[in-house]
């Protein structure tokens, strides 16, 4: 009889036991984190660093890839079947941002966007949804202060010097970094009339390879150029218009911007134009914008509509591998 009740009382607990497991995983709270390209090292460090948010605060992230507006759409679904009560995006086209409120609105879904602000379809941009990215004004500050820091220590006269600006104007980012770095040329006394602006007709190498050709060739008096552009790839197209130019890596100076794609050049044997890169933070990026959903859905704390991260690191050849690694890219 007496064991018969212990068995009893064993099951009894084991069965509460079991519904208090039950309860606490339907309670716990779900983030969605998607990202557009997740092949990308960019992107799998803020995939890695939103795990660590979830781990130091007890939540869960679902992370997707959502490459194109469908499966971006269909990802949204994936989230509220799945008791996610929010998530962080990189959207795969910002013009996607009223379909992806409308459908998160729809599934009571909160939304904080990362990297690519939302853009409506008058043009401008969402400012009512949350959005964490670079203050792509400063960032272009810090690479026109470098450039001119760099040509100051080679003891290059300005007047000789020219500086060539890949411009992709149809992008605000691209235009707030490159307009960010001619304005600190001109601060540090760089001539303006020795800024010549080089339109991009695409975002990659042969893009501006082509449009900085067209200024080396107007401008064959200059015995040294300074390489600007939005990324890494802008600047390195300059670099190799430079060289097929005939220009040595002593009389060349560019500073990328994402510190990403600069990884093969800066392991070069032999050093080329490409003196460095700004190195973004996408640790920050990944661990602060999964925080600010989880507070948003726990602690009812809305995030502010703009939080801009001007943090960015000078790689170089002699400290890239070890910055890289720190950042969980190498």
């Amino acid at each position: 009889m007496r064991k018969n009740i212990l068995s009893a009382v064993i099951a009894s607990v084991m069965a509460v036991s079991a519904m208090m497991h039950v309860a606490e995983a339907a309670d716990k709270v779900k983030i969605g984190f998607l990202v557009k390209q997740p092949e990308e090292p960019w992107f799998q460090t803020e995939w890695r660093f939103a795990d660590k948010a979830a781990k130091d605060n007890g939540f869960e992230v679902l992370k997707i890839a959502a490459p194109d507006g469908e499966r971006t759409l269909a990802a949204l679904d994936s989230l509220a079947a799945n008791g996610a009560q929010g998530f962080v995006i990189c959207t795969p086209d910002p013009r996607l941002g009223p379909s992806i409120v409308a459908k998160a609105k729809a599934l009571n879904l909160k939304i904080v966007a990362v990297d690519d602000r939302f853009v409506g379809s008058d043009g401008k941009f969402m400012e009512d949804v949350p959005y964490l990215g670079m203050d792509a004004h400063a960032v272009g500050q810090k690479q026109g202060s470098l450039l001119m820091d760099e040509a100051g220590k080679r003891g290059w006269k300005l007047a000789e010097t020219g500086a060539i600006v890949n411009t992709f104007e149809e992008l605000d980012t691209a235009h707030q970094r490159t307009s960010g770095s001619v304005e600190s040329l001109l601060a540090a006394g760089f001539p303006k009339e020795n800024i010549y602006f080089a339109a991009n007709r695409t975002t990659d190498i042969p893009g501006s390879f082509d449009a900085s050709n067209i200024m080396l060739t107007q401008h064959p008096d200059k015995k040294n150029w300074l390489i600007i552009g939005m990324n890494d790839n802008a600047v390195l197209g300059g670099i190799r218009a430079t060289e097929g130019a005939g220009f040595k890596a002593p009389n060349v100076i560019g500073i990328g911007i994402n510190g990403t794609d600069v990884v093969a050049e800066l392991e070069k044997k032999d050093v080329t134009g490409l003196y460095g890169s700004l190195l973004l933070s996408p640790n920050v990026h990944g661990y602060k914008t999964t925080m600010m959903v989880y507070d948003w859905v726990a602690k009812g704390i809305e995030p502010p509509k703009f939080t801009p991260v001007s943090e960015a690191t000078l790689i170089t050849r002699e400290n890239f591998k070890q910055k890289l690694k720190e950042m969980g890219l190498m």
